[in-house]
């Protein structure tokens, strides 16, 4: 991704406000389907054919990584540490997804459907992440 289109795709043209727009969406979102997975696990467990003590685990993890992301988003300069943690534990998810899809879960066909969508969503905050945090840094190792 070149640093015009991260710049159109953030709707800005510093990479400092790139980086933290895309670490507020990914706090967002991910906040918002933890809190989902907390005050609803029993009909979001139905639904997706998922134990329901599973997803309000899932829920506590999400919203707790979410206020982290929220809040490394607030900084003015996000660190270079954390912000790999973040694309790392983003990678992560979405490989463990598509893990327990094949290995582990035997979900309905609208939790199959919802957990290869919810694995291409953290990987692309991935993607975009790491590549506003190579143009605020020349590099991301």
């Amino acid at each position: 991704m070149t640093a015009t289109q991260l710049a159109a795709l953030a709707r800005t043209t510093g990479p400092q406000s790139a980086l933290r727009r895309f670490l507020a969406l990914d706090a967002v979102v991910t906040g918002a389907n933890g809190v989902a997975y907390l005050v609803a696990s029993g009909p979001l467990g139905r639904l997706l054919g998922v134990d329901a003590g599973l997803l309000s685990v899932l829920g506590a993890v999400l919203t707790a990584y979410a206020a982290g992301v929220g809040l490394l988003a607030s900084r003015p300069r996000p660190a270079g540490p954390p912000v790999r943690a973040v694309i790392e534990i983003n990678l992560a998810w979405a490989v463990l997804s598509f893990l327990a899809l094949a290995l582990w879960l035997t979900p309905s066909t609208a939790g199959a459907v919802w957990g290869v969508l919810q694995a291409l969503v953290v990987a692309g905050f991935a993607a975009v992440q790491y590549a506003a945090a190579k143009a605020c840094q020349g590099r991301v190792e």
